[in-house]
């Protein structure tokens, strides 16, 4: 791997509540927890607290907009947690095929001893 992983960003974004409130301030562009409410089946408390652990991660920023605050995701913060996941993803792919080539010569041994 590149970079080793970042097993607070993963924990944050390892909750589907909050994967699915980073997808919505990526498609609106960003929103406060009042809106977010809005769009999830939690309260605006809990979305608070979520919007909360992805700030300490550093997945969003947060700017007053008068009585509510203003989250937006980090565009650095998240092609880093991409990186990341193409590289585990990519660490993974070569034990599989590592795994594959073991069990393919496993099976052409067992072949071979049945043909004898």
């Amino acid at each position: 791997m590149t970079s080793p992983v970042d097993d607070d960003l993963w924990s944050a974004i390892g909750d589907p509540t909050r994967r699915r409130m980073v997808d919505l301030l990526l498609a609106t562009g960003g929103g406060t927890a009042t809106t977010l409410s809005e769009q999830l089946p939690v309260t605006r408390q809990a979305v608070a607290k979520h919007l909360g652990v992805l700030d300490r991660v550093g997945l969003v920023h947060v700017t007053p907009a008068g009585r509510e605050r203003l989250y937006r995701v980090d565009d650095d913060q998240l092609a880093r947690a991409v990186a990341q996941l193409n590289a585990v993803g990519n660490a993974w792919d070569g034990r599989l095929q590592r795994i594959k080539r073991i069990a393919e010569q496993i099976q052409q041994n067992k072949k071979k001893r049945e043909g004898k």
